[in-house]
């Protein structure tokens, strides 16, 4: 099987739960931007909401069924809270 290596941003508490603010992921070739969450650590899963986190490629927003490419750059943008 053929991967895809891609780097996942993460900010707020996926950020913590990692412990780093980029996570290097490999994902079978035909991914997409959905396909990241099922692969993230499972700290950073139970620290983000797939329902209210935005997905954004190379800078784009795009929806969970964009393909992903070798060297793409997904990043996981929660929510902003406080006033």
């Amino acid at each position: 099987m053929t991967t895809v290596g891609i780097t996942v941003r993460l900010f707020a508490g996926a950020r913590e739960a990692a412990g780093t603010p980029v996570l290097p992921l490999e994902l079978p070739d035909g991914a997409t931007a959905g396909d990241v969450w099922s692969m993230l650590p499972v700290p950073v899963r139970n620290a983000v909401d797939p329902s209210s986190t935005r997905l954004v490629v190379n800078g784009a927003w795009c929806r969970p069924e964009q393909p992903l490419g070798r060297g793409d750059e997904v990043a996981l943008i929660t929510p902003v809270s406080g006033g």
